[in-house]
């Protein structure tokens, strides 16, 4: 048995690019219009656009340029990206902070003569990274739940979206099917469109930083209801995850502007490591160098005893960095260092991904009534993110997803999904709850996260990602064999089983997608290609859902397709290159 609504719009997940998704659809659509969002956790609570320390990037400066911050992303992203949503990202990114402001409350920190403070960032040519101290996600996620409680919009917490449904061809997403967690109970959900916001968070590996609950759930999805995705290879570490073993703080960053403000990073035998990596920039290079250098320091027998290396802020005094970075000074203090006055010891985890649902300029995706926005999309970010990049944007394709959501839903007739397939879905996902015996739901998410963090993590080669693709197809079997206790209401192990099950078939496609990438390109390195090559791989890969749809034989498809660059070549600007603002082709 199951419940049921009907609704125009269905978001899923609960972070900007939801809020913002739900806000610009409302507004544009006017009171006619219904729009729902369901959320894994609570609303503005959960997620990992409140996680945000660092900051927002946008041009405000006029000494700075929207050409400046666009090459910047480009050469950050190594060509990778789509750059016609790229450069939506910029040009749209200085709207949305006055939208922030304007529209919403939010308030961010300011100069003495009144107009917004921007701080430094790595990988960035010009200061430009907005921000309310080191807790900027706190900000925008609190003022956004405020506008969105203000409302007629839906709002469903602690429910889950667990499959896609699709109308009886086949071939249009027409709703889902939600677990309402407190209560254990089902509701189809039907919607006119469906906008996938839920968030990436590659928690497949030992040591990650999303929020707990994150187990990339919309790309997982959206593979199984046929949608194309592009460049799941491309998983970002960050340089600087805290070192604090058996404590949920284990992974949880130190934010990129300690980096800009003047942080150093030392190995176990004292030495500023990062002179070797980058003479240059030192610290403040790009994410994917800093963190292959901090990989490559622990590996090769330089790191601390527990695995990590130092991170360094002290010399710029304790009374600068406890202002400047209270959220920071507290959180390394509560896991037994502190920022403020001393060494903190750090490592490289995973934090984002760049790859996910392929998207067009619209947010559309490949199958019909399907949208993206925010860390479920690729091709904004190319093949590395910068930090400040990325809350940026999930507001702009969430505001931007809403508007064209609300004009594509005029007209479109709603569809079914077929009982049959509610009903199957619904015996698969609570299986485990109705078995003697099976595998414990723990142990194999432990197996995953060390496997990936050992053969498909910072560093990869073809036989280590062989081996993990068949240990991954083992893995997916195990799954559907797991255990679960309890009953359905509040069951925290099913939860952990649904999100093993979500982060084993993303797992795949991130294996599979690094297998197929035979160089080495922004964060994915190949040590059997350590060699950008720019002849035969400026291009995605793409993989969509094959015939059996599981991991093995001829589960994942696999294809590459060559990068559009519309706007600005590689031989445009020389290696190395400040970016002093390179022309673009044309305007938007």
């Amino acid at each position: 048995m199951h419940e049921s609504l009907t609704t125009d719009i269905l978001i899923l997940g609960g972070g900007g690019a939801a809020l913002c998704a739900a806000l610009h659809a409302k507004r544009r659509g006017g009171p006619a219009l219904t729009v729902t969002v369901a959320v894994k956790g609570l609303l503005a609570k959960s997620g990992c656009t409140r996680m945000v320390q660092g900051g927002y990037n946008a041009v405000l400066n006029p000494r700075d340029s929207l050409q400046r911050h666009f090459a910047d992303t480009i050469k950050g992203g190594a060509f990778l990206n789509d750059q016609e949503l790229a450069w939506m990202l910029v040009s749209r990114a200085p709207r949305m902070i006055a939208e922030m402001e304007t529209r919403y409350g939010c308030f961010f920190d300011r100069n003495p003569d009144g107009t917004i403070h921007q701080k430094a960032f790595g990988g960035q040519s010009y200061d430009r990274t907005i921000h309310r101290g080191d807790l900027t996600g706190i900000e925008i996620m609190e003022r956004l739940r405020d506008a969105v409680l203000g409302q007629d919009i839906r709002v469903l917490e602690d429910h889950r979206a667990v499959r896609l449904l699709r109308d009886r061809s086949g071939q249009r997403v027409c709703g889902a099917l939600l677990l309402d967690m407190r209560r254990g109970t089902f509701t189809v959900a039907r919607a006119r469109a469906v906008l996938l916001a839920t968030g990436g968070g590659p928690t497949m590996y030992k040591i990650s930083s999303p929020s707990r609950e994150k187990s990339m759930d919309g790309i997982a999805m959206a593979y199984e209801a046929g949608a194309v995705l592009m460049d799941m290879e491309m998983v970002q570490f960050h340089p600087s995850g805290i070192v604090v073993e058996g404590s949920e703080l284990h992974g949880a960053v130190i934010e990129e502007g300690v980096r800009g403000a003047g942080g150093r990073l030392y190995n176990a035998r004292g030495e500023r490591f990062m002179e070797r990596y980058d003479q240059a920039r030192l610290e403040r290079s790009m994410r994917d160098v800093v963190t292959r250098a901090c990989y490559l320091e622990i590996m090769e027998g330089r790191g601390t005893p527990a695995g990590g290396v130092w991170l360094d802020a002290s010399h710029l005094g304790k009374e600068f960095v406890e202002r400047e970075f209270p959220g920071m000074v507290e959180r390394t203090r509560a896991a037994g260092s502190d920022l403020a006055t001393g060494r903190v010891e750090v490592s490289p985890a995973a934090h984002f991904i760049m790859g996910g649902v392929r998207i067009d300029e619209r947010c559309r995706t490949s199958v019909e009534g399907l949208y993206a926005a925010g860390e479920d999309a690729s091709g904004v970010q190319g093949g590395n993110r910068l930090g400040g990049n990325g809350v940026a944007e999930s507001t702009v394709f969430g505001a931007l997803a809403g508007d064209v959501l609300a004009e594509d839903v005029v007209g479109r007739a709603p569809a079914a999904s077929e009982e049959g397939e509610v009903r199957r879905a619904i015996e698969e996902v609570t299986a485990p709850l109705g078995r003697d015996t099976g595998e414990d739901a723990y142990a194999l998410l432990d197996r995953l996260r060390a496997m990936m963090w050992e053969k498909a993590g910072v560093v990869r080669e073809a036989h280590a990602l062989e081996e993990a693709i068949a240990e991954l197809q083992d893995l997916e079997a195990r799954a559907e064999r797991v255990k679960v206790h309890g009953r359905p209401q509040a069951n925290l192990e099913w939860m952990l089983w649904l999100n093993l099950r979500s982060l084993v078939v993303t797992s795949a496609l991130v294996a599979r997608s690094a297998l197929a990438r035979t160089e080495s390109r922004a964060s994915h390195y190949r040590a059997d290609y350590p060699v950008q090559d720019d002849r035969s791989w400026l291009r995605h890969v793409e993989i969509r859902r094959g015939a059996n749809g599981g991991l093995g034989g001829d589960g994942p498809v696999v294809a590459t397709r060559p990068v559009r660059i519309t706007r600005l070549r590689p031989d445009q600007v020389p290696a190395g290159a400040e970016w002093p603002g390179v022309p673009v082709t044309h305007d938007e």
